[in-house]
């Protein structure tokens, strides 16, 4: 494990980057990637943001001026990379090679030859920040909208646990920057696709409730997928509906997008850790917030993790 400085230092000493970002992209991964990427070149560096899948739409705004040149690169960084499996189809070809990993996952495999990893932190690009302060790289308005949006992304727009006093005062300085931040939360949080309308219409018409009403599941199929013609950003953030019924404490998304594969997203709202479940099925992320993939069944996967919800939760299996 190495410090805010160090990894500046290793940043600082290396020329031709390559930044690695996490598959079926989020806020924190591309702000993070983004923000890394404009501070490089801002330096004369050459720098380019590589992901598997294609960058959500309600991003364009960070990556809308992006030209990705390919060169021969010299150092890898992952951002906001818990485990190499995460790297997805396309990147897993620089799984044993990358240099530094930037994160805040408590469930992050080591994967790196140095880790910066910071668990309390609410997102990867808060960490990101402290890093950018420690090389001395000034935070343009630029880099400052895509540090801010990874940080809100992932905070739930401050809402969730891991959002502290020092996140709010990183927001702040953010802000001062002159960042457009009410269109970056209603770009990401108010702004909906009519599929995303429809999948919502649906995860709440069709939410099972389990463990006297303390657990809720929502199933997309992959049927759903080609009815609707949803693509994957539209389900972005679509977890935390399973959490908004008052009794609920523990949410779970599960999203078939190949037959018999099944990608869980898992929220918790009180005790319940719901990184040492996905840990079970191989998966990981925060005590609130974590996923994992499973295959089988949607009957066999929605039974495997109830169980194992109701074990965390000490409730006895019958009343799934």
């Amino acid at each position: 494990m190495i410090d805010f400085e160090e990894a500046a230092k290793l940043l600082l000493s290396h020329d031709n980057i390559y930044i690695l970002t996490h598959r079926s992209p989020d806020g924190d991964t591309i702000g993070c990637g983004f923000g890394l990427y404009y501070a490089l070149t801002s330096l004369g560096k050459n720098a380019a943001v590589l992901c598997s899948d294609e960058l959500p739409r309600r991003y364009n705004y960070l990556y809308g001026d992006y030209a990705d040149k390919r060169f021969s690169p010299e150092y890898f960084v992952a951002v906001d990379i818990a485990d190499t499996k995460l790297l997805g189809t396309e990147l897993k070809k620089y799984a044993d090679y990358i240099d530094l990993c930037i994160d805040h996952h408590q469930s992050n495999t080591h994967f790196a030859k140095k880790m910066l990893i910071e668990p309390d932190a609410s997102a990867a690009c808060e960490v990101l920040y402290k890093v950018l302060e420690k090389a001395e790289i000034p935070i343009t308005k630029t880099i400052a909208e895509c540090l801010y949006t990874g940080i809100v992304t992932d905070s739930g727009c401050f809402r969730y646990p891991a959002t502290t006093a020092e996140t709010h005062r990183i927001a702040a300085k953010l802000i001062d920057k002159g960042i457009p931040y009410a269109y970056i939360n209603r770009q990401v949080f108010e702004t909906k696709s009519k599929q995303r309308i429809a999948i919502e219409s649906y995860a709440i018409t069709h939410m099972e409730y389990y463990l006297d009403e303390k657990c809720a599941f929502v199933a997309v199929s992959n049927d759903l997928f080609l009815e609707t013609g949803v693509a994957d950003d539209d389900l972005e953030g679509l977890a935390p509906l399973t959490t908004e019924l008052e009794t609920v404490e523990v949410g779970i998304l599960v999203k078939e997008r190949d037959r018999g594969k099944f990608r869980v997203s898992m929220r918790s709202v009180k005790s319940t850790d719901v990184s040492a479940i996905c840990a079970k099925f191989g998966g990981g992320g925060h005590y609130f917030a974590a996923g994992c993939m499973i295959e089988g069944t949607l009957a066999d996967v929605r039974m495997r993790l109830l169980k194992e919800v109701a074990s965390a939760m000490g409730i006895d299996l019958w009343v799934i």
